[in-house]
């Protein structure tokens, strides 16, 4: 399906096991070399950019370009409110999270770049995911069972919290996992 990219050398930029394993799901055969650099946005930028501003920078990391190399990079956010909650550095920031998405609509926003030494596409996915009201209980088993401290908004749609705790989603699962993997698959035709 994507014997127009074997001229290509395909980089994954990403250290995300769910970004690796839908990529080559998708039958994209790729290496994996993660981006290095710190990961930093003005406070003027308005929230729903943020994603595809990240995904860009990353891309931007990556200087020294063979002719045959085509990087993808990705950042994905989780938007409630017009805040950014990020991935959580511990348990208690964690359950802080989400307790406030419990019984709340929110936003996955995920960025993707794809860049050649002659080419660019940038684009981003929004999927709205609506939680049921979470129990405590529910919060602090799912956080010492899983321990999603890897995750934005601290938690994965594909792990149990998802099975048990959201009630509807309205977009693309494969975007809140990582990848919004029918655009992607859409413009890698592009190269």
């Amino acid at each position: 399906m994507f014997d127009h990219l074997n001229k290509y050398h395909v980089v994954l930029a990403s250290n995300s096991p769910r970004r690796q394993s839908l990529l080559r799901e998708m039958g994209v055969t790729f290496t994996v070399v993660p981006s290095q650099g710190e990961e930093v946005f003005s406070p003027e930028l308005p929230v729903t950019e943020v994603a595809e501003f990240l995904a860009k920078q990353k891309a931007d990391w990556f200087t020294d370009f063979r002719h045959n190399q085509l990087y993808i990079t990705a950042d994905t956010i989780v938007l409630l409110e017009n805040e950014i909650l990020g991935k959580p550095q511990n348990s208690v920031e964690a359950e802080n999270m989400l307790s406030k998405l419990s019984g709340k609509k929110h936003q996955v926003i995920t960025g993707v770049c794809i860049r050649s030494k002659t080419k660019e596409i940038t684009f981003k996915s929004t999927t709205e995911v609506t939680f049921k009201k979470l129990t405590p209980e529910i919060i602090s088993h799912y956080i010492e069972a899983y321990k999603p401290f890897d995750k934005a908004g601290s938690y994965g749609i594909q792990e149990w919290i998802g099975m048990v705790g959201i009630e509807k989603i309205d977009g693309s699962y494969f975007n809140v996992v990582g990848l919004p993997t029918s655009t992607l698959f859409d413009q890698l035709k592009l190269f």
